[in-house]
């Protein structure tokens, strides 16, 4: 047996101080007291704090791992101030690479992006912009030939075809990818992560066999399933939640994620009343075939996981989890009905929710929901009404830091001088911390010894501390997987 004992652990807002007992990966006692088995291996947390391993309920992780090595535009503040910013970054650059920016967020700008715009600014050099939601891409001509895409005058790809260009931009050696991909492991382990339902928009099962095979271990994986790859995966006898061979333990099938509507900044979230410019976003699958797709995932055992972040969206997708008779996830949720919420409980359906959005997007949604923000990202509303709320960043379009995402959960605002937004919308620490660890708020005998250690008691800490939680150290299945000097 693999035994270790905690000792000297405290609870968040609690002043008892125990000892806690891990046998082959699993918290099997939490006592004072109690004899230590001889065999055991005995870490003192001198009175430090333990909570339950926090999961990302939804990351982009290869994305989030490319996104360290690409021209930041989340500053930019005009499409031309954009333009200009790449176009002094693209000097002297190798004409054989294709420059790429990540985080620009039009839907603020008093300007629009243009292909003459970025043109002027990069020349023959060629270069595609990503936006922060991943939903649009801006290509100069240069780029536009490279990879022979037609666009319009703006310049812009939206949806689909921004999505497949982004893959493309991705396809690097997978030793540097994965190389990458393991430095952000390793830091979402230093600020508490034991798992990460990854949504990238690939057969994600064999990369990620792939990365354990090569020494990756800091953290389990759910590798989502999407549409076009879900009859092979049937084929191939997965289901969501079913740990797969070769993953080491950590790697499980994830849900099938759908995505139905587009996002906020591109403006194409699908919703029941018209933007400022008369449109009403895409419905990217329609209703029948959402309804098949429901059908299947309950035949073959997924769980759904359905994008929708328009409230016509939201709308859309519960009506179809009612008619398939099946529950599982909204993704993003950021915009409901009230005549909805009731909805997700009562329909078994968790609100996967990302509440750093609601900080970047406050304005955004002002602009282009306005008079009816009230019901954006409604965290109180949603729990109030009876839903299951699992918390995460959608990184890179957030960072992957869950103290950083259930701040914003719990205090809306980032401490700055704007106040919080819409503040009847807070939850509750404890809340957030269980909404970040798959439900459980506090330790208990018999659950999996995935772990988090704190130098404070979360429950307690000024907001600033909070958000910026310092992590002592983390455990996956009793195994440290990040030493802040404990051990």
């Amino acid at each position: 047996m693999n035994n270790i004992v905690l000792t000297s652990v405290r609870q968040p807002g609690e002043d008892t101080v125990s000892d806690l007992y891990i046998v082959d990966g699993v918290v099997t006692r939490i006592s004072a007291g109690a004899g230590i088995p001889g065999d055991a291996r005995v870490v003192s947390l001198d009175g430090r704090y333990v909570i339950p391993g926090l999961w990302d309920e939804h990351v982009h992780m290869t994305q989030w791992a490319l996104h360290s090595s690409r021209l930041d535009l989340s500053a930019a503040a005009s499409a031309r101030e954009a333009a200009a910013d790449v176009g002094l970054s693209v000097r002297d650059t190798d004409p054989s690479v294709t420059t790429v920016g990540v985080g620009f967020r039009d839907a603020l700008w008093a300007d629009v992006p243009t292909l003459e715009m970025l043109d002027a600014a990069t020349g023959s050099q060629a270069t595609a912009l990503i936006s922060h939601d991943l939903h649009s891409v801006w290509l100069n001509s240069a780029a536009a030939r490279r990879f022979g895409v037609e666009v319009d005058a703006g310049g812009l790809l939206r949806e689909e075809p921004a999505f497949a260009l982004t893959r493309e931009l991705g396809q690097l050696p997978d030793s540097v990818v994965d190389g990458w991909v393991r430095d952000a492991a390793e830091a979402a382990s230093a600020r508490g992560i034991v798992g990460v339902v990854d949504f990238e928009m690939t057969w994600n099962r064999d990369v990620w066999l792939r990365r354990f095979a090569g020494g990756l271990n800091s953290l389990r994986v759910d590798a989502g399933v999407y549409p076009e790859d879900l009859e092979r995966a049937h084929h191939d006898g997965m289901r969501t939640g079913l740990e797969l061979d070769g993953g080491k333990g950590l790697l499980r099938a994830g849900p099938l994620k759908v995505l139905i509507d587009g996002s906020l900044n591109t403006r194409t979230a699908f919703c029941v009343d018209p933007y400022p410019d008369g449109g009403y976003g895409l419905l990217t699958v329609n209703v029948d075939d959402l309804l098949s797709l429901l059908s299947r995932a309950r035949e073959y055992g997924f769980v759904p996981a359905v994008h929708a972040i328009g409230d016509g969206a939201n709308q859309v997708a519960l009506d179809a989890f009612e008619r398939a008779g099946i529950g599982g996830r909204i993704e993003h949720a950021q915009f409901v009905r009230t005549e909805d919420l009731a909805r997700f409980g009562r329909l078994g359906v968790t609100a996967s929710v990302q509440p750093g959005h609601a900080l970047d997007d406050r304005d955004a949604a002002e602009a282009n929901w306005g008079g009816r923000t009230q019901r954006a990202f409604p965290l109180r509303s949603l729990l109030n009404a009876g839903a299951t709320l699992a918390l995460g960043s959608d990184a890179p379009v957030a960072p992957l830091d869950p103290w950083a995402a259930m701040s914003a959960a719990s205090t809306r605002s980032r401490q700055d001088t704007r106040g919080p937004w819409h503040p009847q919308e807070c939850i509750s620490r404890r809340q957030a911390l269980a909404a970040s660890a798959r439900g459980r708020s506090r330790l208990r005998a018999g659950d999996p010894a995935d772990l988090v250690v704190l130098d404070a008691d979360p429950l307690a800490s000024p907001d600033p501390e909070f958000a910026a939680m310092p992590v002592a150290a983390t455990l996956v299945a009793g195994r440290f997987t990040y030493d802040g000097g404990l051990a």
